[in-house]
């Protein structure tokens, strides 16, 4: 069993998607192997993750197989096309978590003041139906604000909306890789980088940490970089519409 997985492990979408269901369903064997297999994946993942090498006896490794061991049990073909990329996010928030707290550890950060909010509530002890009609009023503003700014965001990269409706994936699957992909860059400050600077995708960089084409890549392109920048801006108002995406 293990000799056939290192070997296909890579090489096959599929083989990878029925692997991870049958270790999903109990079979422990699968899942030794396939964790065993996949170090190559963890930790090219966890380095890039951490820039910086990490090898099997760091904290950070161990923290890499149990985000790995959770994809596992969590992955749903029907929800995430690529195994991959949905095991790279998982692994991405157990050590961006993990960092955090050996952070608020070590140096002891401060705790927010517990009066804080009573003082909050104190403070806005108004009417509250003009307040609820105020607010509607304010949020429609906004929202069309926001419209407009990322209407011109997206100018900056010569997209426009009727882009997105022509290029947004017509397959569910393939809308939620896509997605995931453009979290991805959204959250690795190189990737953002390179989009901002160059207006394009890094599809080389990105192609060696997804399963997916460079030609499915391409073909989706408008779309992942008009997700990235809508994950990256303020528009709060916007990113409501997508909150059912975010992993």
């Amino acid at each position: 069993m293990l000799l056939s997985i290192i070997q296909g492990i890579f090489k096959s979408k599929l083989n990878m998607t029925e692997l991870a269901i049958k270790a999903k369903a109990g079979n422990e064997e699968v899942m030794n192997d396939l964790l065993f297999a996949s170090k190559p994946f963890m930790k090219k993942t966890a380095s890039f993750i951490c820039k910086r090498p990490i090898d099997e006896h760091d904290e950070e490794f161990s923290v890499t197989i149990l985000g790995f061991h959770e994809a596992v049990m969590a992955y749903d073909p029907e929800e995430s096309a690529s195994f991959h990329t949905f095991a790279h996010l998982i692994i991405k928030r157990r050590l961006v978590d993990f960092i955090r707290k050996e952070a608020s550890r070590k140096e002891q950060l401060l705790s927010f003041d517990i009066n804080e909010e009573d003082s909050s509530e104190q403070h806005f002890m108004f009417n509250e139906k003009s307040i609820n009609t105020y607010k509607e009023k304010q949020q429609t503003a906004s929202r069309k604000e926001e419209i407009l700014l990322y209407s011109e965001m997206l100018a900056q990269f010569n997209l426009t909306f009727e882009d997105l409706t022509k290029s947004s994936p017509k397959h569910v699957d393939a809308r939620k890789t896509a997605f995931q992909i453009a979290q991805i860059v959204a959250e690795h400050k190189s990737f953002y980088e390179f989009l901002l600077k160059n207006k394009k995708l890094p599809l080389k960089e990105i192609e060696s940490l997804v399963q997916v084409s460079r030609k499915t890549l391409e073909r989706q392109r408008k779309y992942i970089i008009a997700v990235v920048l809508l994950l990256n801006s303020d528009l709060s108002f916007m990113k409501d519409y997508v909150k059912g995406e975010i992993i």
